[in-house]
């Protein structure tokens, strides 16, 4: 099969990730002695200054990891939460009915810092110093900007400019845009980082204590009070077309941090897949499997329109129970092992037929479970306290709704650890840069209910339900692949056809991110505002017309996208001895590397 780049092949270590000098960092670290979870937190940290648009300090963060000296795969929680202050009835006063998708009522309790710094402190073996190195060297003497990050800053210069003078401090040299190609610095962040490196290490301590001191200078420290200050003292324009403030505090900072979880786990035709629990998306990858593991899928053409139909129509009833149950196991109930049984999904499965489903159609647990009111995409039906000025582009340049991306990265080292992350949120168009800090807080809360009884309905101190998904495969009893993408909803579809084909159709890693990609966008959407399109199907264009044409006849509603634009994944893989890596060609900026 023809693919854009060979699939690498090494035994020393493989790095993946969304942008090559983030893969190139983390390749260095394994080089220098590092372990796989050192070289993730380096990568990490140069995603955060290089795909500012995508992620950054003050955004979000999973991590599916393997330890080789532990013999255990786990999950590592920096996925922030509500602040206390954050309650429905507030958000009502404000004559809201939703979260905004931009400003600072949007942010919860930043999470990617404290996330890899957890999984540097207990698993990696270098220095805070060592790892954070390269970002601080990016962000001070500057990196080549991708067209992506320029053509952001473009759509949001107007609201720098009239609302948000901070960003445009940074985002706007000279007063306007960058240019594609050219260095850009972000010397704030850099600074915030090396103070932290700098206090860190002024006091006594070990290499755990070091980076424990770096935690809490985050949390507790000068970090904590600059965050608090600004969203105390500030209010900016946001989608509802209002200004606000916000809602955190250093108290909300200071009684949160990431944690170690156990994952969650499905058995599939000889792999046994790990994904977060419910406080993400990340079960509707379970639960498609679940669907699909008696379907024959081996016997199908992977660009056919019985593979895409089938893939479609388990995808819906997986995402409609997502709506319907998942929210943060802490605060809610959820009754995953019914979702993941093989009489539940039995029963589902009898739901697909030959022709295209247009309903959402959750499954029905007794005493769990409320599906929130979705918005059908009509450009006439805004929710209560949204900005509309007749034209999408005119609402995301004026008010910040200019939704952001994500990043991911892949890390196996020749001892067998692994790592799947991917950290999104704090986007340069999301909210105001912090002045002082360098960075902008996330936008999670908005994926939140402002509506009583519902899984996802929005508590103080709450996980909102992530859309962030990394995924970790063993096969055959032993830790095989970690992979993922960015793509908000599209996460856990373009993740799962990239491992069918894998599975069932001998593709390397290379070919089977390479292969033509689809998604559906049938369910309510996880980011404001919201909306659902119910039987919308996206297909790149290589799929040959016959899949697409019948496709249509069953009744799908099929948009034909460009040849190369649809997913951004990467993957790594341990064969035994032998590691092998593949990233995306799409965009351009994703690569693997390895040796």
């Amino acid at each position: 099969m023809f693919t854009t780049r060979p699939e690498l092949l090494g035994t020393f270590g493989m790095v993946a990730s969304t942008h090559w000098l983030a893969s190139s960092a983390g390749m260095a670290i394994l080089e220098k002695g590092g372990n796989a979870f050192d070289a993730a937190t380096a990568a990490g940290f140069v995603l955060q200054v290089v795909e500012p648009h995508l992620n950054g300090p003050g955004g979000d963060l999973p991590i599916l990891l393997y330890s080789a000296e532990k013999r255990k795969a786990l999950v590592i929680c920096g996925q922030g939460v509500a602040p206390a202050g954050a309650t429905i009835e507030r958000y009502r006063a404000l004559n809201l009915d939703l979260v905004p998708g931009s400003g600072l009522l949007a942010a919860t309790v930043p999470g990617a810092f404290d996330a890899w710094l957890l999984m540097l402190q207990e698993f990696g073996t270098l220095s805070l110093s060592d790892v954070i190195a390269p970002a601080i060297h990016y962000a001070r003497e500057g990196y080549p900007l991708m067209p992506g990050i320029c053509a952001t800053i473009e759509i949001v210069s107007d609201l720098f400019r009239e609302e948000w003078p901070s960003s445009a401090a940074i985002y706007l040299p000279n007063g306007a845009p960058p240019a594609a190609g050219t260095l850009f610095r972000n010397p704030e962040l850099a600074a915030t980082y090396d103070r932290i490196v700098r206090e860190s290490e002024a006091g006594s301590g070990d290499r755990e204590t070091q980076i424990q001191t770096a935690r809490s200078l985050f949390y507790r420290g000068f970090v904590a009070e600059t965050i608090d200050e600004f969203c105390r003292s500030n209010e900016f324009m946001d989608t509802s077309g209002q200004r606000h403030r916000g809602f955190i505090t250093t108290d909300d900072l200071a009684t949160w941090q990431a944690t170690i979880e156990q994952p969650l786990s499905y058995d599939y035709h000889g792999y046994t897949v790990y994904k977060t629990s419910s406080w993400g998306q990340g079960p509707v990858f379970l639960q498609q499997l679940a669907l699909l593991k008696d379907m024959n899928l081996a016997s199908m053409d992977p660009c056919g329109p019985e593979f895409v139909h089938t893939v479609l129509e388990c995808a819906k009833l997986a995402f409609a129970d997502r709506e319907a149950f998942y929210g943060d196991p802490n605060f809610v109930s959820v009754p995953m092992d019914q979702l993941l049984s093989d009489p539940y999904n039995d029963t589902r499965r009898g739901l697909i037929g030959s022709r295209a489903s247009l309903e959402l159609r959750p499954g029905d647990i007794p005493g769990f479970g409320a599906t929130p009111i979705n918005r059908i995409a009509d450009p006439d039906a805004a929710p209560r306290g949204a900005a509309v000025l007749g034209r999408a582009e005119d609402t995301e340049a004026r008010y910040g709704g200019v939704r952001g991306d994500t990043c991911h990265l892949d890390v196996i080292d020749r001892t067998g650890n692994m790592v799947a992350a991917t950290p999104s949120g704090g986007w340069l168009q999301s909210s105001p840069v912090i002045p002082g800090l360098g960075f902008a807080l996330g936008t999670r809360a908005q994926m939140f209910w402002l509506r009583e009884g519902l899984p996802t309905s929005l508590a103080p101190g709450a996980r909102p339900r992530t859309t962030l998904t990394p995924s970790l495969a063993f096969r055959d009893g032993e830790p095989y692949m970690v992979f993922g993408t960015p793509g908000e909803d599209k996460q856990d579809q373009w993740s799962l056809t990239f491992f069918l084909r894998h599975v069932h159709f001998g593709m390397n890693l290379q070919e089977s991110i390479d292969a033509p990609m689809f998604h559906t966008s049938h369910m309510p959407g996880s980011f404001y505002p919201r909306e659902s399109h119910p039987g919308r199907v996206a297909i790149e264009g290589r799929f040959p017309n016959q899949t697409i044409t019948e496709l249509r006849r069953r009744g799908h509603d099929v948009q034909v996208e460009g040849d190369w634009c649809l997913g951004r994944l990467s993957a790594v893989a341990k064969d035994g001895k032998l590691l092998k890596a593949g990233a995306n060609p799409r965009y351009m900026q994703g690569y693997a590397v390895g040796r």
